[in-house]
C-alpha cells in the first residue's frame, strides 16, 4: 500500500517486484525515487519479495526500511544492508509529517504488525494477515478515516479447495487469515462510524471471490445503516487512488 502527503511518501510492504512497483507508482503519477521509507509488516515472501532491490533506491540513495527488531533477522539482504530502522512492536515513530503507530497482530510470522498512519488530521489503518480480531486491533482502528482490512477466504471454498489439509488448517487457525465472515462481523459490530472508506483486501485467488466479499460486507454495512464506502481490492489489480 502506498500512502502520500504533500511532503512524505511511504510504501507499506514490498511483495511485488521493483519493476512492478515502479510501474504502478508511475500509473498514479508517482516516482519510485521519491520514496521516503518502506514499512514492513512481516517477513513472508508475499510481503517482502521485492524489498531488497527496492531498498537500494535510485541513483545510490537507499530507502530506509522500518521493521520490528524480531522481524529484521529474517530478511536476507544479500551483499549490502540498506538503512534499517528497527523498532519494538507497539512503538510509534514519525516519518516526515506522518505519525506511524504499530500494533501486534496474530499471524504465523516472527513478529507481525499492523500500522496506523496519521497526518493532518487524517488516519489510515492497515491490518492484513491476522487470524482473528484482537481487542488491540479494535482500539487501534478507532478514529480511522480509511481502513484496509483483510477478507482472505470463504470458509466453504477453502474447505473444498485445492490446498493440502495442513495448509487449510493454518489458514483457518488463530494465527492464519481472516475469513469473509469474520471481516463482515467486524464491520457489523466494531467498525468505527468515523470510517469513510473500508477496503477489504488480501483476497485468496483460490479460495475467495470478489462478489462473495462484497455481498457479506454490504449486508453488514446496511445492517448498521452506515454511509461508509466499501471497496473490495481485487487480487492482482491496482486499486483506485483514495484522496482525503
Amino acid at each position: 500500500m502506498f500512502v502520500a502527503t504533500d511532503r512524505t511518501r511511504l510504501l507499506v510492504d514490498a511483495g511485488l517486484s521493483r519493476r512492478e512497483i515502479k510501474k504502478r507508482l508511475a500509473a498514479i503519477g508517482e516516482d519510485l525515487a521519491a520514496l521516503d521509507a518502506i514499512l514492513i509488516t512481516h517477513e513472508h515472501s508475499d510481503h517482502v519479495s521485492g524489498l531488497v532491490p527496492l531498498s537500494k533506491g535510485t541513483n545510490g540513495k537507499c530507502v530506509p526500511v522500518y521493521l520490528t527488531q524480531r522481524t529484521a533477522p529474517y530478511i536476507e539482504w544479500a551483499e549490502s544492508v540498506p538503512v534499517v530502522e528497527s523498532f519494538q512492536a507497539g512503538c510509534g515513530f514519525t516519518i516526515g509529517d506522518i505519525d506511524v503507530a504499530s500494533f501486534t497482530i496474530p499471524h504465523d510470522a516472527a513478529d507481525p504488525v499492523g500500522y496506523t498512519l496519521t497526518s493532518q488530521g487524517v488516519k489510515v489503518a492497515i491490518a492484513t494477515d491476522l487470524g482473528y480480531v484482537t481487542d488491540s486491533l479494535r482500539v487501534h482502528l478507532r478514529g480511522a478515516d480509511c481502513v484496509l482490512l483483510e477478507s482472505n477466504h470463504d470458509l466453504e471454498m477453502l474447505r473444498v479447495g485445492p490446498y493440502p489439509w495442513s495448509v487449510k488448517q493454518r489458514v483457518m487457525s488463530r494465527r492464519g487469515h481472516l475469513s469473509n465472515e469474520v471481516a463482515a462481523d467486524f464491520i457489523k459490530d466494531d467498525l468505527d462510524t468515523r470510517v469513510s472508506t473500508v477496503i477489504l483486501g488480501h483476497l485468496s485467488e483460490h479460495n475467495n471471490h470478489v462478489e462473495l466479499v462484497r455481498n457479506l460486507a454490504s449486508k453488514a454495512l446496511n445492517g448498521r445503516a452506515l454511509w461508509t464506502r466499501l471497496v473490495v481490492a481485487e487480487p492482482g489489480v491496482q486499486s483506485e487512488v483514495f484522496t482525503y
